[in-house]
């Protein structure tokens, strides 16, 4: 029909065939034009674009139709060239997208269908603003497909925008879990949480397995420990270079690594077959992340199992994802381990502020104390009388000052005034130092410098040479030293201040004259 779609599906549904196969249908019929995609599909990541670039292949063996692939990390010369060969769908990450078209390598104005996959994970990963503007590029008359596995209140105001009358497909409620997938709690201490995750990957019969991070560095501390303990395991997240993050991926899908420890980077749309458990180490920051994790197993209707280790700190992020999935989680126990009381989870609940991560909360253990402690000092400054403090303060000082005068020998006048004089000359000589030095100001020193070295010096060399009727004059003047120096700003050295020859005397002019 050509109307806009509003798609709203649990993860492992098939969103991806479900606006593919349609897109090969529409377009088997004519031919695209060189740097003018005839379809867009954007992706929020780098991993989800060649997904849906492989499923294309899959889908469109036997059909004439041809695609580029427009991400970060790849060589632009190679994405260029197949451009210009023109392609009928391109799929592409936000910023590559817009890097080509700022560079004239491709044109949008002739594509007709626009699919937008992954919406929330492109709200989170702050992709509107360029959307908005790629959106902004495409032809008016066109169909848009916004596809995406929780509904939010700023999803529904994003699809407004996008969409015209879009006809919405809800095939499951938003945000629910698959029913293929069976998941469990396990509270822990902290201290604990990475022996409890070893025991609980060695008691499951895991053929392969995803860990989830909410931190990149808690990510390689994970791997590295994992690795130590002689799991075979591997670590993904974004700070990694492409090359690793597309080889590290394939070894896993390949059956090479049994576990991968990833960040969120793998919680979106990465179709792994066969995925048999995911764990979440860290409880997620969002509960809508938890949806995503957990779906990446149990797909297509295979079985699968997901466990959550959390801490009593976590237990408000552990509310939140039970309030969004409408259904507790199951808890589950570990021999050997020291429990979590029910009155610590309850504790954490009622504590006030959200932590973040696993080091603890942002606000010092002692801030009752020291809020007790500011409470009682301010209690005690009002109830003294108001500026009894300075006044205490001022007598103080005042008693200071005639204790001090009392105990210092009376001076003499002569030397009172020798040592006021003694004084000012300090000062001067301190302000002259602090004050910025320029090119003409170091030249005057330099100059002041060197008549004062000359009264000290030749004054009677210069009385002796007037006596025998000689008129030599040594002292030195202003002009005889030459400008300041450009380019030296405030700090001009002194010996770069070279003398300007010496005007000739009277005798000598007489002498040249005759």
């Amino acid at each position: 029909m050509g109307r806009d779609v509003l798609g709203c599906a649990q993860t492992g549904t098939g969103k991806t065939a479900g606006f593919t196969l349609p897109m090969l249908d529409i377009l088997a019929g004519s031919r695209a034009k060189a740097r003018m995609p005839r379809s867009l599909i954007l992706e929020p990541t780098r991993e989800l674009a060649l997904q849906v670039a492989e499923n294309f292949v899959n889908y469109g063996k036997y059909l004439n139709l041809t695609h580029a692939l427009l991400i970060g990390g790849e060589s632009m010369d190679e994405q260029k060239t197949v451009l210009e060969k023109g392609v009928d769908v391109l799929i592409a990450t936000p910023g590559r997208l817009l890097d080509l078209f700022d560079r004239g390598r491709i044109l949008l104005a002739d594509c007709k269908v626009l699919v937008i996959d992954e919406a929330d994970r492109m709200l989170d990963m702050g992709f509107i603003p360029d959307v908005e503007r790629i959106v902004s590029m495409l032809p008016k008359l066109r169909q848009t497909l916004f596809f995406s596995a929780t509904m939010a209140p700023e999803i529904r105001r994003l699809a407004d925008a996008f969409l015209q009358n879009p006809r919405e497909i809800t095939v499951s409620a938003p945000a629910s879990v698959a029913t293929t997938i069976t998941a469990g709690l396990l509270w822990v201490q902290e201290r604990e949480k990475r022996e409890a995750l070893r025991r609980l990957i060695r008691r499951e019969e895991v053929q392969n397995a995803l860990v989830f991070c909410n931190r990149k560095v808690d990510v390689d501390i994970l791997f590295k420990s994992l690795r130590k303990h002689g799991f075979n395991v591997g670590a993904l997240h974004g700070d990694l270079a492409q090359s690793v993050r597309f080889q590290t991926l394939e070894k896993f899908k390949a059956g090479e690594l049994q576990i991968l420890v990833c960040s969120d980077v793998a919680a979106r749309g990465i179709d792994i077959g066969g995925l048999s458990h995911v764990f979440n180490f860290d409880v997620p920051y969002h509960a809508e992340d938890y949806v995503h994790r957990i779906g990446r197993t149990g797909r297509a209707g295979r079985e699968g199992r997901a466990f959550t280790l959390a801490t009593a700190d976590e237990a408000k992020a552990v509310a939140a994802v039970e309030t969004l999935t409408g259904f507790p989680i199951p808890p589950m126990e570990i021999e050997g381990l020291a429990p979590v009381s029910p009155e610590e989870i309850q504790e954490a609940l009622k504590a006030t502020g959200r932590r973040r991560g696993r080091g603890g909360d942002s606000r010092s253990r002692d801030s009752g104390r020291g809020d007790r402690g500011r409470g009682e000092g301010r209690r005690e400054r009002e109830s003294r009388p108001e500026g009894g403090r300075r006044e205490a303060r001022g007598g103080r000082s005042e008693g200071r000052r005639d204790e001090k005068e009392a105990r210092a020998p009376r001076e003499e006048p002569e030397v009172r005034r020798e040592r006021e004089r003694d004084d000012r000359r300090d000062d001067r000589r301190g302000e002259r130092d602090r004050a910025p030095r320029s090119g003409d100001r170091v030249l005057d020193e330099v100059n002041r410098d060197a008549a004062r070295e000359w009264s000290a010096e030749d004054r009677g060399r210069e009385d002796r040479y007037r006596r025998d009727g000689r008129r030599e004059h040594y002292r030195h003047r202003q002009e005889d030293l030459g400008p300041s120096v450009v380019g030296f700003g405030d700090a001009v050295p002194a010996f770069m201040l070279i003398p300007l020859p010496r005007p000739k005397r009277s005798s000598e002019n007489e002498a040249e004259a005759a």
